[in-house]
């Protein structure tokens, strides 16, 4: 179902105070239950008159709140919506539904906006180097921007990923090339012939787990306003995730992993995820969000032990197990409330079609896509 067309975008007085809540204890339990149940209640009061896979904003809410990936991260989301709808944490007063309306869309629109949009927006704008609610809601948060590393970033991913696809095991094609001539033939990292191959190599790309765009640099080499939104709202899946991707540090290997093309594009797209094996240290199964597996050999699931470095040779870190855990949380989000494919929407009705003179066109959300491609080509 299309939106009407609109402007609207929740204004700073409308936005949930996103200052640091890390010098707050935790929710005592009996009070964290009783305003979880509260936030489903609203969820499911304002989660009416759609159609089966229509996005919902009350979806949005409550499934950013039930992936958080510790009780700390909920405590933070429920402080936040709370203050943000107007309505006392710990009250036991009937929920003035009518009266929040407004408020409660608002803060989905927050979320919306500055986080799921632009972070699904800029994997569409993933830069591969060559083979060879805003200042009010963060209190004047700054996170360093980030300078172009891609080119060591993709070395020391193929190192560490054996020059194959983590999740085909594909052997990357460049590589191949440059050892054709190597006495004996081409041989794979591990010294087998890669003419014994059952599959053909193919050039291979390195994913960032979380978006290296989130904090790309402008030509001031300043990080633009813009983005700082979406790192504040990182902390409500795992507090203190910001740290692990500010500056540099998004360039790290932790942050990547080497893909075909193909598979890089779902991943990128949130539309192929990480599960961590429980008991294990590297080991994930792989699942998909695709309506269904295309051709006779299914490719998902499957679960795959990543690739480390032998002792005594170099060190390269592994894939993170909290950034893996973060991209599979968004990804869930984003399936479940429906605003995946709802984004996609936008996109394919703004290269194809433009604004529209029915009134069907999410004019609001077309500014702010075309905002993020200018920051992101910047």
């Amino acid at each position: 179902m299309a939106l009407p067309c609109h402007l609207h975008q929740a204004s700073p007085e409308h936005i949930p105070n996103f200052s640091p809540h890390s010098l707050l204890p935790p929710l005592e339990t009996e009070l964290r239950n009783h305003a979880g149940r509260r936030l489903y209640n609203i969820c499911q009061h304002f989660d009416t008159g759609l159609r089966k896979g229509d996005y919902s904003r009350p979806r949005l809410v409550r499934y950013t709140y039930e992936y958080s990936l510790s009780e700390e991260s909920r405590d933070h989301f429920l402080r936040y919506f709370f203050n943000a709808v107007r309505v006392q944490i710990d009250g036991n007063k009937p929920i003035p539904f009518e009266d929040i309306r407004s408020n409660f869309f608002n803060f989905a629109e927050y979320l919306f906006d500055n986080f799921f949009l632009p972070l699904k927006a800029s994997t569409k704008k993933t830069p591969q180097s060559s083979p060879a609610f805003h200042s009010v809601a963060l209190e004047e948060q700054q996170y360093a921007g980030t300078e172009s590393r891609l080119s060591v970033l993709r070395r020391d991913c193929l190192i560490r990923d054996r020059h194959r696809c983590i999740i085909s095991r594909v052997f990357d094609l460049a590589e191949a090339e440059e050892r054709f001539d190597s006495p004996g033939g081409a041989r794979d990292d591990d010294g087998n012939l890669l003419a014994d191959e059952t599959d053909h190599p193919a050039y291979l790309e390195v994913a960032h787990i979380l978006p290296h765009s989130l904090t790309q640099v402008n030509r001031e080499g300043r990080l633009d306003p813009s983005k700082n939104p979406a790192l504040a709202i990182f902390d409500m899946f795992d507090l203190g995730i910001a740290a692990l991707i500010q500056g540099p540090e998004i360039d790290r290997p932790r942050n990547a992993i080497t893909l075909t093309a193909q598979h890089c594009l779902s991943f990128s797209n949130f539309k192929i995820y990480f599960e961590h094996v429980p008991a294990t240290d590297h080991t994930y199964t792989i699942r998909t969000f695709y309506k269904q597996n295309y051709g006779r050999r299914a490719l998902f699931p499957t679960t795959r032990e990543l690739y480390l470095l032998p002792e005594g040779t170099m060190s390269i870190e592994p894939p993170s197990r909290r950034l893996l855990a973060i991209h599979r949380a968004v990804a869930h989000v984003l399936h479940f409330s429906g605003a995946g494919d709802y984004i996609d929407k936008i996109y394919r009705d703004m290269e194809e079609h433009g604004v529209q003179g029915d009134g069907s066109t999410p004019l609001g959300h077309f500014i702010s896509l075309a905002t993020i491609d200018q920051s992101y080509s910047i």
